[in-house]
C-alpha cells in the first residue's frame, strides 16, 4: 500500500495524513511519479544508469522499540528505522531510492504516529531517498495502548560493474571504521537487562548527557559520505555493524582464507559502551559480539588509498580510524580477530 490511511479510523487517518504531507514532501526526488494517496507508488529509475541492478533490504529496530515506549521518545525512532535498512543496501554500493514503512497499533494515536513519520522522512533526507509510502495498520487487542510496531523497506539501485561484494579484497588490505553513534539499534535487550538488574535511574546523567539520551541517540546513517567515497576510490567490501555485532558482521564479507585482524586500541569507544560493560559484567569476547563498541560501518580498501580515503571521510564530517588489516587465515583461525 502507498497510503498512510489504510485499515484505521477514517478521521484519524486523516488527519495523520495531513499531519505528514510537509515532512514526506521534503524527501521526494525528480524520479517519483506517484507517491501517498494511491494503491502502489511508481518510481521511474533514472537513465543516467547504464546496466542499473535493484538492490532492497527490510528491517525493524527491534526491542528498542520498548524504551521508546517507556520514555515516550518517539521522535528519532523513524531514524533508527531508515537507518537500518539503508545502512544494509549502501554496503553493495547501492544508492537508496525510495522507502516504504509499516506502522502498526492496536488503536491510532495520530500524536504518535505522526511524530514517527516524522522521524522516518528525517531519516530519508538524510539518505537522500524519497519516502514514497507506507501501511498504517489498526489491529484492536493487539498491541498495549501507545504502543506499535515498526518495519521499513529499502530499494536502492548499482551499476553492475560497480556492485561491492568483498571479492576484491586481498591480503594486506586495511579496514577502516566510521564511529556510531551510540548502540544504533542493537543489542536493545541485553541494554534493558542491563538497566534493569542495574537499578539505574534512566534519567542520570553520562558524560555530561542524560543517559535516556545517549541510549536513545538515533543510529547514524552513512549513506551520503560513504556514496561520495565510491566516486572517488576504488572500495572492496563494506559492513554495516548491526545485530552480531563486529566479529559476526565483517566475516560477512571477507572472502575465503583471509581473516580481518582488528587492533582494539585504534579507535575510542563511546562512555556508554564502557558503562554497559561495567554494569552488565561482560566479557571483551561478548561486547564485540553484541554491540558495534564504537564502529557502524567497516570499510574495506587498499593500503595505498587508506590516508586519502580518510581525508575524504573526515572533510564529510565522519570520524574514522584505520583500525585493522586483512591477513592470510590459517587452518582452524577464526575470520575476525579482536586484538
Amino acid at each position: 500500500m502507498s497510503y498512510y490511511d489504510a485499515g484505521v479510523d477514517i478521521d484519524a487517518g486523516y488527519r495523520l495524513v495531513e499531519n505528514i504531507k510537509p515532512y514526506v514532501k521534503r524527501t521526494i526526488r525528480p524520479e517519483v511519479l506517484s507517491g501517498i494517496g494511491g494503491f502502489g507508488a511508481m518510481f521511474e529509475i533514472s537513465k543516467n544508469y547504464k546496466n542499473p541492478v535493484l538492490v532492497s533490504g527490510t528491517d525493524g529496530v527491534g526491542t528498542k522499540l520498548k524504551l521508546a515506549f517507556k520514555l515516550a521518545k518517539h521522535d528519532c525512532i523513524g531514524i533508527d528505522l531508515v537507518a537500518m535498512s539503508v545502512n544494509d543496501i549502501l554496503v553493495q554500493g547501492a544508492e537508496p531510492l525510495f522507502f516504504l514503512d509499516y506502522f502498526a497499533c492496536g488503536k491510532l494515536d495520530v500524536d504518535i504516529a505522526t511524530r514517527v513519520v516524522k522521524g522516518i522522512a528525517s531519516g530519508c533526507e538524510q539518505a537522500g531517498c524519497a519516502l514514497i509510502g507506507g501501511e498504517t495498520a489498526e489491529m484492536p487487542g493487539m498491541y498495549p495502548d501507545h504502543e506499535y510496531d515498526l518495519a521499513g523497506f529499502a530499494v536502492g539501485v548499482v551499476e553492475k560493474d560497480r556492485i561491492i561484494d568483498g571479492q576484491s579484497i586481498t591480503e594486506g588490505d586495511a579496514v577502516l571504521g566510521l564511529a556510531s553513534s551510540g548502540p544504533h539499534s542493537n543489542g536493545y535487550s541485553l541494554i534493558r537487562k542491563i538497566l534493569e538488574e542495574s537499578h539505574t535511574d534512566i534519567a542520570a546523567s553520562l558524560n555530561g548527557k542524560l543517559l535516556m539520551d545517549t541510549i536513545m541517540e538515533p543510529t547514524r546513517i552513512y549513506v551520503k559520505p560513504l556514496l561520495n567515497l565510491l566516486k572517488h576510490f576504488p572500495v572492496k567490501g563494506m559492513a554495516h555493524i548491526t545485530g552480531g555485532g563486529l566479529v559476526e558482521n565483517i566475516p560477512r564479507i571477507v572472502p575465503e582464507g583471509l581473516a580481518a585482524v582488528l587492533e582494539r586500541s585504534a579507535w575510542d569507544m563511546p562512555e556508554l559502551f564502557s558503562w554497559l560493560q561495567q554494569k552488565g559484567k561482560i566479557t571483551d569476547c561478548e561486547m564485540h559480539r553484541v554491540f558495534n563498541c564504537g564502529i557502524g560501518m567497516a570499510i574495506i580498501i587498499s593500503n595505498e588509498h587508506v590516508e586519502a580515503a580518510m581525508k575524504e571521510l573526515r572533510n564529510a564530517g565522519e570520524v574514522v580510524w584505520h583500525i585493522g588489516t586483512i591477513q592470510r587465515r590459517g587452518e582452524g583461525e577464526e575470520q575476525i580477530l579482536v586484538e
